[in-house]
């Protein structure tokens, strides 16, 4: 299975840590936040990976190569300017082919077990979500999660008995999900809305070590966090 790893984003909640440097390449434990994930796919297996980039992405392709260095074969999907999610994803699509893969953002840090991705999708699905319970910055969640790992969104349900998750920024799509789209740049949220309601989603909750580092105060956190790894 192929695996796309997000990084095109300009990282604007980082200022002034990305005025320079591209989000992917801000360091935590003494390496950047994209080789924690390029290390942890390879250890689980998957070695040939797409990555996407934008603002300063010259600078992560001069880091990584063809990612020989780290065990796994690399292709870029150069967009110049963002292209949002799905439209990022669009782009690669003739390098990520046409069986389901895997989609992680470069911006997070888990424990989670990547192998897992591939049970790939069940007959008929077009995406399976990995959800994690709502972090603090996210409170309201993004869908809900049935017994029968069905995805459902909030606003279909009145009874405040039933819980949402957030959306972790790991999934697997088939390229079909993103039929359709007629214009280049274009969120991924529509998409996965359209999903749901055609009964086409799944999902499954994580509830281990996960964090969107995504401000420099998380950022902060993630080098506290691996810094107590190291000394247990």
């Amino acid at each position: 299975m192929k695996v796309m790893l997000l990084a095109a984003g300009k990282g604007e909640r980082m200022l002034p840590l990305t005025a320079h440097t591209p989000k992917p390449l801000l360091k935590a434990g003494g390496l950047s936040l994209l080789e924690h994930q390029i290390r942890k796919l390879a250890q689980h297996g998957f070695t040939d990976l797409v990555i996407n980039h934008a603002w300063l992405g010259q600078q992560i392709e001069s880091e990584f190569g063809d990612g020989s260095r780290l065990g796994v074969s690399i292709s870029w999907s150069r967009e110049g300017e963002p292209l949002e999610t799905a439209g990022g994803i669009i782009r690669a699509l003739p390098l990520l082919g046409s069986q389901p893969f895997a989609v992680v953002n470069a911006d997070l840090w888990t424990s989670y077990n990547y192998s897992q991705l591939r049970t790939g999708l069940a007959v008929g699905d077009l995406a399976h979500l990995v959800l994690v319970p709502n972090p603090e910055h996210h409170l309201a969640g993004d869908f809900l999660l049935n017994q029968n790992s069905r995805l459902g969104l909030p606003e279909s349900t009145q009874s405040t008995l039933v819980s949402t998750f957030t959306y972790s920024g790991i999934a697997v799509y088939h390229p079909d999900f993103f039929g359709g789209v007629s214009t280049e740049k274009y969120p991924l949220l529509p998409l996965i809305k359209t999903a749901i309601i055609q009964q086409q989603a799944s999902g499954i909750l994580f509830t281990g070590e996960w964090l969107d580092v995504g401000t420099p105060a998380r950022l902060h956190e993630l080098e506290q966090r691996l810094r107590q790894q190291t000394q247990q």
